[in-house]
């Protein structure tokens, strides 16, 4: 391979043979941790300690791979020989970073070409791309970096480096007086694949995790990854119940532009969702402009303890929300929260080919109840006897509101509210 890289790139290429017990050893223990669902840190470490292990001079390893995840669109991964492995999550941004722009990475994929080969040992070598240079200045003197693609594409077609599709991307830095050796570079290339298909395995079962907490909550998620999938398999437990609600809501979103209304829900979600979850909670769902939440702790007072908590800080992030808010001319609304307590039924509801991970019972139906009456008691926070009861000689000064009836439920209610001075 030319040092330009002329020759044209597959990125996806036939696994070739293992032609020698140094790349067959190598190769097993990478399958062994695919079997094991060792993660990608860890494979990364192991991999790079054994080639080292092997004599091969080398001093940096760098992976980046995309990310389904909102939060960042890619991760980065670096093995260093004194530091071992750390990461780097890369934002979304319709911008391209002009860094990966002047990289030799992007240079590989926009120029279709199989592998970037540079050697750094002449005392007066100048590359053209800048981390190249900055990799000399520590005392690299050799460069190879190389691409792998997770699905089938047409090899006619040249890849768009800023809409790739799935796939890895890998260098390999040594600071060797020669460099790489061609026998180093053979056992690299030989096992390459491998270690590719194990990063992918890696990456699935991560971005599984990632995807199910955000889409069904932590717990949840857990649980379905874990193997509780099974349509109408429950768990019945006893738990502390949130309902948050904005206020004024129909009518903002009448008042509201579409975009604007969606910055404005997600700012509040945000604030809520992090207090929620900080304090030991967890997401049920999303309705509309409102939440489902529960608080599954060791016992129902730890469980009052924890929701009491987060009420009194959502109070006090929410207001500071609405002072930035207001101060840079943006809507703002208040909330509701109503807390019980009670045993629900925990689990896979819905049809067999559409599931919900939720709760139900009537501990829920009675928490809905008391959403309802923010209005007519004139408080943003309503606490059930169950609460009060659990919360016990606690922190919180629970003033009771008087006694209700509530909407199908035979009997009367008292409820409370959280005093505030």
């Amino acid at each position: 391979m030319a040092t330009d890289g002329t020759p044209e790139m597959q990125l996806t290429k036939n696994i070739p043979p293992l032609g020698n017990a140094t790349s067959q050893s190598l190769t097993s223990w990478l399958m062994q941790q695919g079997m094991e669902g060792t993660s990608q840190v860890d494979i990364l470490q192991g991999y790079c300690q054994r080639l080292v292990d092997l004599g091969i001079p080398l001093v940096r390893v760098h992976v980046a791979q995309q990310a389904f995840n909102p939060e960042f669109g890619g991760i980065g991964f670096d093995w260093l020989s004194q530091d071992g492995v750390s990461y780097e999550l890369y934002d979304r941004s319709d911008r391209p970073v002009e860094r990966w722009l002047a990289s030799p990475m992007f240079y590989l994929m926009e120029h279709n070409l199989d592998e970037y080969h540079e050697k750094m040992t002449a005392p007066d070598h100048h590359s053209r791309f800048p981390l190249l240079n900055e990799l000399k200045a520590t005392g690299v003197t050799d460069y190879m970096a190389t691409g792998l693609l997770f699905e089938k594409r047409d090899m006619r077609q040249p890849i768009d480096p800023l809409n790739a599709p799935e796939g890895v991307l890998i260098s390999w830095a040594s600071n060797g007086p020669d460099g790489f050796s061609k026998a180093d570079l053979d056992l690299i290339r030989s096992v390459n694949p491998y270690l590719g298909l194990v990063l992918k395995s890696a990456s699935n079962l991560q971005m599984a995790h990632d995807l199910l907490s955000v889409y069904l909550g932590r717990d949840a998620g857990r649980r379905v990854l874990s193997g509780e999938i099974g349509r109408g398999s429950s768990q019945k437990i006893d738990a502390v119940i949130c309902y948050f609600d904005l206020t004024g809501f129909t009518e903002l979103a009448e008042q509201t532009a579409g975009s604007d209304l969606i910055d404005m829900l997600n700012d509040y979600f945000a604030v809520a969702v992090r207090v929620i979850q900080d304090n030991g909670g967890n997401i049920l769902k999303f309705m509309g402009d409102g939440m489902l939440t529960m608080f599954n702790l060791e016992c129902v007072e730890d469980g009052a303890a924890a929701a009491l908590n987060a009420s009194t800080t959502l109070c006090r992030e929410i207001g500071e929300l609405n002072d930035r808010r207001r101060a840079a001319g943006l809507t703002t609304t208040g909330f509701t929260l109503a807390i019980h307590a009670g045993d629900i039924l925990y689990g896979n509801i819905g049809a067999v080919n559409r599931l919900d991970f939720t709760a139900i019972g009537p501990a829920v139906n009675l928490t809905s109840r008391l959403s309802d009456m923010h209005r007519l008691v004139g408080q943003n926070i309503i606490v059930s006897e169950k609460i009060y009861a659990a919360a016990g000689d606690g922190p919180h000064d629970l003033v009771s509101l008087g006694r209700y009836m509530l909407r199908g439920v035979s009997e009367p209610v008292e409820l409370y509210t959280v005093y505030r001075p």
